[in-house]
């Protein structure tokens, strides 16, 4: 056999295994994202209501955000690969669960438990079987093609399951999903492993505080929307005078404080740990997690935004949307992969700013094109320019944070990676939601006040009803609820037009904060290196090493 023969089967074989970790790392995204056009069709099919349904979606990310650094350590112990198989089986029965339910039960046993758990199981798993598939060089484009594997999920997701949902049934998306963990399953075994460390041990004090600690952080943030993030919405519950969010979000935080302080005890009594607290001291790998942390929040709170302009106030259809949102796809696969290929010696930290610039470019350009009559092609510049901006970031952060720690410790950094990024997710969906609703509000109500059209009767009962907010609701809906009320028709098209110029200050006020966490992430991006993982590093003036990844 020649060298050039040996060369191409050992191409092909990391082929074959980076299609099967991206498509793991679509799946686990997918689900954040898929239902969300199709919530009304599933309530009614399982017997359900919206609520409940919103519940089913929450509780995914929540289980999934809570076990991940648990996850972690499940895969130092049984390995990897074998932890990345019984996740893939846990999730896969979950989704034939999902498939076949008849109640909000069984969607919550299949959708919110099992496939958090095969979530949590499977990620962190991904992570350190990049690390043990692909040498350092190969890493980040490795990294790249999967991270990107998952944001395009979250763009496709509404494509895909308003596809299944018109056309055949929602549940032919987890019958698609089971099939898809087969293929994975058959191909993964042809992935290299990281074996087994005999001498872990599982934590359980610590898995109950990490989880309960995580749990208690994302579920309030998840509910920031519903009851405020500091003081309560009118009808809201409270406590203490504040909402329950801002007590949530701290209790959450003090039982992670308790957390790392348990960690420490057990290292210092020679006991085994979920997570080494000191790698948290370590410069590169915390640079890599904040930005991380940033990208998913820019990343969550742009597809929060974006959707509900194509879909409710240039009214489109889910497909449709799906449609518009593909150039995002597309330059975001080309910067994912290209740029470790075109430059392979690039400087990351430069890579991850000019990242943050493009999102900020084009949330920038979006708001200034955002006006009445605007049609959805105002998008197509900005999702390109986001695109570019979410695969730059793509192609450096997975190496640059698993770089920064030995490879035995990948997997616990796969479980930190991976709950930084659901945190990021939940808080950057949260702050879109809330802040569009505030402004939307406020506008809408100062915008009526002001208008001669609208009788002072009609002014005063809004001031008092709207005050809690107003839904975001296209100018169809809000039509037919005036005429539904009796509200006479020339009045009612002074408040539709008012609501339409509301809306439209609700999203530019939401892509507005995005754009300002674009800038503090460029910032912050300056804990990540400048040069590549396994380069040679430089020596400065006085002879002395340059960076070097903290390994502490």
């Amino acid at each position: 056999m020649t060298a050039a023969t040996t060369s191409e089967q050992t191409a092909k074989a990391a082929g074959g295994v980076l299609i099967t970790l991206a498509s793991a790392q679509f799946l686990m995204t997918l689900d954040s994202s898929v239902m969300n056009v199709s919530i009304a069709t599933v309530a009614k099919d399982v017997g359900t209501t919206v609520t409940g349904i919103q519940t089913a979606i929450t509780l995914y990310t929540l289980v999934m955000a809570s076990l991940m650094i648990t996850g972690g350590k499940v895969g130092q112990i049984w390995g990897r690969k074998r932890a990345f198989a019984i996740g893939c089986v846990i999730y896969g029965c979950g989704s034939l669960l999902t498939a076949l339910s008849q109640n909000l039960t069984m969607l919550l046993i299949g959708w919110s438990l099992l496939e958090g758990i095969g979530a949590a199981l499977i990620m962190p798993a991904v992570v350190a079987l990049v690390a043990s598939n692909f040498v350092q060089a190969e890493r980040p484009r490795a990294y790249g093609l999967v991270a990107s594997a998952g944001a395009i999920a979250v763009a496709a997701g509404p494509l895909i399951g308003g596809l299944f949902t018109t056309y055949a049934s929602w549940r032919w998306v987890f019958v698609g999903e089971v099939l898809v963990v087969l293929i994975i399953l058959a191909l993964a075994r042809r992935m290299d492993d990281t074996p087994a460390d005999k001498s872990a041990r599982m934590d359980i004090v610590g898995t109950v505080l990490s989880a309960l600690g995580l749990a208690l952080v994302v579920f309030g943030v998840l509910r920031s929307g519903t009851w405020g993030l500091i003081l309560p919405k009118p009808n809201a519950p409270e406590w203490l005078g504040l909402s329950p969010v801002i007590w949530l979000i701290f209790l959450g935080g003090c039982v992670l404080a308790g957390f790392l302080g348990w960690e420490r005890r057990r290292l210092g009594r020679g006991e085994g740990v979920l997570i080494d607290p000191a790698m948290l001291d370590n410069k590169l790998l915390r640079g890599g997690l904040v930005s991380f942390f940033f990208q998913y929040l820019l990343q969550a709170g742009l597809f929060f935004a974006v959707p509900l302009f194509l879909s409710v106030a240039l009214g489109l259809s889910a497909i449709a949307t799906g449609v518009q949102l593909l150039p995002l796809s597309i330059t975001l696969l080309l910067a994912a992969a290209g740029v470790p290929k075109v430059f392979p010696n690039a400087n990351p930290r430069r890579v991850v700013r000019i990242g943050f610039l493009s999102l900020f470019a084009s949330l920038v350009i979006l708001i200034a094109l955002l006006d009445l009559g605007a049609g959805p092609e105002i998008i197509t510049w900005p999702m390109l320019l986001a695109g570019l901006g979410i695969g730059a970031l793509a192609s450096q952060l997975g190496a640059v944070t698993v770089s920064a720690v030995p490879d035995e410790q990948s997997g616990e950094v796969g479980g930190l990676q991976n709950t930084v990024t659901n945190l990021g997710a939940s808080i950057g969906t949260a702050l879109a939601g809330a802040v569009l609703i505030s402004a939307l509000t406020g506008s809408f109500i100062a915008g009526i006040q002001d208008n001669p059209g609208i009788p002072d009767e009609v002014k005063s009962n809004a001031q008092v009803e709207l005050a809690s907010g107003i839904p975001f609701i296209s100018d169809t809906d809000l039509r037919k609820a005036l005429e539904d009320a009796g509200v006479l028709a020339a009045e009612a098209d002074a408040i539709v037009e008012e609501n339409a110029q509301a809306r439209l200050n609700g999203l530019r006020a939401s892509l507005a904060v995005l754009a300002i966490f674009a800038i503090l992430a460029f910032v912050f991006a300056n804990g990540i290196p400048t040069r590549q993982p396994g380069a040679a590093p430089p020596t400065d003036v006085d002879g002395v090493s340059g960076e070097q990844p903290d390994t502490a």
